[in-house]
């Protein structure tokens, strides 16, 4: 359906029925130094076919996934989608963008949400999970909030320094507001893993966030990381950049973490120059009072018949505004219901072998790497990312290979002026021996 837009006579019949003079009377409430002053410089409008025609040539500019050999990761991942999910997604049911609060007319809506938590637990190894948040970085946020909000006056957080870094600003910028201590844990420069020595003797601790596999790809011992939380009378939150990790290594749920949440961007939704994420989130169930965002239930209608309703809602914004845990609203339902299909249409073992596949895949992109004169960084086990020391002089390479549509990993310098040089790899199941072999021969080409 196009978008059609309200008429001048439309707007102006809404504002003398609401008794305000213009619309920005309705922004009244907002600081005049966040509200922009003076229209958008926009550019004219333009007809439909050269539109189509600019974001074309724009997009050309990128070197997505379809258009160039791309070996880099970072917290979004080029994965196969199968073909039934676009064409399930598609249906028009599904398409909404209103929370379904009505269970009398969205039993579908409500179930498809239900089996996106049930599968979603059993991935993370949690008693239940929510019905999905914006994304993974806003879901660990959210994910330290509930751990403050369960610490009663506790006010300190310990985050990983090997915690994505854009993860990290997002948590300042939802802490900082509330006077919140949010104290860095550094990462070990031999294994990649985060130094827990600092916990020993920090009081006050809410919680403990390690993300697992990490911004290095590495993957850290979150069992030793709950026991440490937990004997400090805090809670482990455990999150993660790449769900797909769990078809082969132990899940969080299995080695104690309290709170799990990342980025469910690699279970069927595609890459879209960095958007949409999926939020998933999960707790152990004598924490669900307090998590954010809102959760499906299963129960009976009057005539014994199974159904679905949105519960717990006494947390929820739309009744108690003040009280409630989070904004979390509308439709990430659709996220949540492609992560879902993905879920189901590969089942476990389906999962398993793709995993093993990124495994195996990310291992012979490494040994190719280390023919070309690349040396690892870190010691620890890895799952599809790894970091490499470049030869030097990789940085001209670099861009030369850009030229040649291949994306060389991403130089970690700017996050980590002490790995000035590494390069952050990844392979997936859509990378073939072809691909590496070619960007090993296409570096050994520019190095000569």
């Amino acid at each position: 359906m196009r978008y059609l837009p309200h008429t001048q006579e439309d707007v102006t019949a809404m504002l003398e029925t609401i008794g305000v003079s213009s619309v920005e009377d309705l922004f009244d409430a907002v600081p005049e130094d966040s509200r922009p002053l003076h229209p958008l410089d926009l550019e004219p409008p333009l007809s439909e076919w050269d539109l189509v025609r600019r974001m074309e040539s724009m997009a050309r500019n990128h070197a997505s996934a379809d258009r160039a050999r791309v070996f880099l990761g970072a917290g979004s991942y080029s994965h196969h989608i199968p073909a039934i999910i676009p064409q399930l997604l598609g249906r028009s049911e599904f398409t909404t963008a209103y929370t379904p609060y009505q269970p009398e007319v969205s039993q579908g809506t409500l179930q498809a949400i239900f089996e996106y938590q049930t599968l979603t637990a059993r991935l993370l190894g949690m008693d239940l999970a929510n019905a999905s948040m914006y994304d993974g970085a806003s879901a660990l946020a959210e994910a330290l909030l509930m751990a403050l909000r369960l610490g009663k006056g506790k006010k300190k957080v310990a985050l990983s320094r090997a915690i994505h870094p854009r993860y990290r600003e997002v948590v300042k910028t939802y802490c900082s507001p509330a006077e919140f201590e949010l104290v860095e844990l550094p990462f070990d420069p031999e294994s990649g893993t985060t130094d827990f020595s600092g916990l020993k003797d920090m009081e006050g601790l809410a919680a403990l966030a390690v993300q697992s596999p990490n911004i290095f790809g590495c993957i850290e011992n979150l069992a030793e990381a709950a026991n440490l939380a937990h004997e400090s009378q805090s809670l482990l939150v455990a999150a993660f950049t790449e769900p797909l990790a769990f078809g082969l290594i132990r899940n969080p749920g299995s080695q104690g973490a309290d709170i799990v949440c990342g980025e469910g961007q690699s279970f069927g939704i595609p890459q879209s120059f960095g958007g949409p994420g999926l939020g998933m989130f999960a707790c152990r169930m004598t924490h669900v009072r307090n998590m954010p965002g809102r959760v499906v239930g299963e129960t009976k209608d009057v005539n014994g018949e199974r159904g679905f309703v949105l519960t717990l809602s006494t947390r929820e914004q739309h009744i108690r505004r003040e009280k409630a845990t989070s904004n979390i609203c509308s439709n990430q339902g659709l996220c949540a219901t492609a992560s879902a299909m993905y879920m189901a249409a590969l089942g476990g073992t389906g999962i398993r072998e793709l995993a093993a596949q990124n495994r195996d895949k990310a291992a012979f992109l490494m040994g190719i790497l280390e023919g070309t004169g690349f040396r690892p960084v870190f010691s620890s086990p890895v799952f599809n990312e790894f970091v490499m020391k470049a030869p030097d002089g990789f940085a001209a390479i670099h861009a030369k290979l850009m030229e040649r549509n291949m994306v060389a990993g991403m130089s970690l310098g700017s996050w980590y002026p002490e790995l000035e040089g590494a390069y952050l790899f990844c392979a997936t199941e859509t990378q073939s021996r072809e691909d590496m072999e070619a960007l090993a021969e296409a570096i050994e080409e520019e190095m000569s």
